[in-house]
């Protein structure tokens, strides 16, 4: 049963009536009332909070996140949701839960149809949004749900490969692997399989990352390169490793985010397990060596502040994040928790800015970055400084919240 499009702003306005009604009557004891405010967001909440209600705020339903004119089955709208989700799980607030599931019931119809979705297209991207079934069918047991996962399966199962066995980003963009594609289909394909199937899908998700491990690591410096083209045959693609050309920070989180996630759904005695952890490791060590003293990654992580280069925030969120969490599951060695904390207290000193009534706003966000397509996108360094920013970006603003849940902020 679909839930009322106005019942989460609604609560949202209780919750915020509530308080402002307490501001109100502090300001009749306090001597110097002209200077209270009437706050939209509780800025006594922890950051997450703080975060997520200032989603609801600007997006009262959740369809509308990144300024949607009408409601699509979009990767956004599940990173957010997700986030919301993982919130509910630590606050118990119904707003949180009714806010994601919301997006489920716009989006999916009577007969478990995916509005505005055409599998055919094989877009990875696509998948990521799934994520947010499993807790809504688990709760509901509403088949609806469940008929709307089996057809995300159904996509990876018709998803185009390499030649090597690796999924394409996209059937417009052949032989493609990109690092974005490891975080939008391969928790889904793990959880869906350790779900539904006895995991017996899992030596096939590990390959996806071997397979980036092997041809876009570079052994330098440790990182992994946005994409690469096992043709070799997209202009962007090193003719003799199909590698694109630089470093892009929001794609090393994309695929960091991807590993502590799935290593969610691999059981100990899996022999693919210690393996994943090894490249999240890997990583870590990689991020951290580039990682500038004010907490912040750079928009092309390695160039430092080469002339155009910025800190970025959405790729900072999903460092941060993969850190966090990797140390709290112990992947990673606790080590890597100062730099966790620097991340974070880097977001929130330096690219977030607070609003007269707690609104939280985050800057510096890349609004969008790819490979190939028209217009061409070539992958070089001018290339990645000059795509546009956005304010609050939900590729920043889910993880943000993300991050701030395992740094308990």
């Amino acid at each position: 049963m679909k839930i009322n499009k106005v019942s989460i702003y609604t609560l949202f306005l209780a919750t915020t009536f509530t308080f402002t009604t307490s501001c109100k009557e502090q300001k009749k004891e306090n001597t110097n009332e002209e200077t209270t405010q009437e706050l939209a967001v509780d800025s006594t909440k922890k950051w997450s909070e703080r975060m997520a209600l200032s989603i609801i705020h600007r997006n009262p339903e959740a369809w509308q996140i990144d300024h949607a004119k009408r409601p699509k089955w979009d990767y956004v709208h599940g990173l957010v949701s997700l986030s919301m989700q993982a919130l509910y799980k630590e606050t118990s607030n119904d707003i949180y839960y009714d806010y994601a599931k919301q997006y489920a019931d716009e989006l999916i119809d009577s007969t478990g149809k995916i509005i505005n979705y055409d599998l055919q297209k094989y877009n990875i991207d696509m998948i990521n949004a799934g994520k947010i079934l499993f807790d809504l069918y688990a709760k509901t047991e509403d088949e609806r749900y469940r008929i709307a996962m089996d057809t995300l399966r159904l996509q990876l199962k018709g998803q185009p490969r390499t030649k090597s066995g690796g999924f394409w980003h996209k059937k417009r963009y052949p032989n493609q692997m990109w690092l974005d594609g490891l975080y939008m289909g391969a928790p889904f394909y793990a959880e869906y399989t350790t779900t539904f199937e006895d995991g017996k899908a899992l030596d096939d998700i590990a390959k996806q990352f071997e397979l980036i491990q092997k041809n876009a690591k570079d052994n330098e410096t440790g990182l992994l390169y946005h994409g690469w083209d096992e043709s070799r045959e997209m202009e962007w693609a090193n003719k003799k490793t199909g590698t694109s050309p630089n470093f892009w920070s929001r794609s090393l989180g994309w695929y960091g985010m991807a590993l502590v996630d799935v290593l969610d759904f691999y059981p100990e005695e899996h022999p693919k397990k210690k393996e994943l952890i090894e490249y999240l490791n890997e990583l870590a060590v990689a991020v951290v060596k580039v990682q500038d003293k004010t907490g912040l990654w750079y928009q092309v992580t390695n160039m430092g502040d080469r002339e155009g280069n910025y800190l970025e925030a959405s790729g900072t969120a999903m460092l941060t994040y993969m850190l966090a969490k990797g140390v709290n599951k112990g992947y990673l060695p606790k080590s890597f928790q100062k730099n966790a904390d620097l991340g974070f207290n880097g977001l929130t000193e330096k690219l977030i800015k607070v609003d007269e009534k707690g609104v939280v706003t985050i800057t510096e966000v890349c609004a969008v970055a790819g490979l190939g397509g028209n217009p061409y996108r070539d992958g070089s360094y001018e290339y990645y400084i000059n795509e546009t920013k956005k304010d609050n970006d939900p590729k920043a603003t889910g993880p943000f919240i993300l991050a701030a849940i395992e740094l308990n902020k």
